[in-house]
């Protein structure tokens, strides 16, 4: 699904509370509804629905539903393929942070 990784991202932010299929549903459609191209928020809001249903089905699935909330999703963190895409996000977020630490502009300002 195109989607995957956009929904396994927001669901790290979101955290153990986990979001609505509503809110994950508008998150992706406004990443991926641009100026150049734009997409249905029904046809979002299916694919999604789907891609949430079929993968918390399995208690060793990635995504989980949250307990006492109906429609709420949130990332199953015992999941041994959870913990490595957790690793492989901080990975990737402390390449950015070097990234932008080496990209520094260390020139003199005019204006001080």
């Amino acid at each position: 699904m195109k989607y995957s990784k956009d929904i396994i991202k927001i669901l790290t932010e979101a955290g153990d509370n986990g979001l609505s299929l509503k809110k994950i549903s508008r998150h992706i459609f406004n990443v991926h509804n641009t100026f150049f191209e734009s997409v249905n928020i029904e046809d979002v809001h299916s694919d999604v629905k789907a891609y949430l249903l079929r993968n918390s089905k399995n208690k060793d699935s990635v995504i989980e539903s949250v307990a006492g909330k109906r429609g709420y999703y949130k990332l199953n963190m015992s999941s041994v393929e959870t913990q490595q895409l957790m690793l492989q996000f901080r990975d990737e977020e402390e390449g950015r942070t070097q990234q932008e630490e080496q990209s520094r502009d260390e020139s003199l300002s005019l204006f001080d």
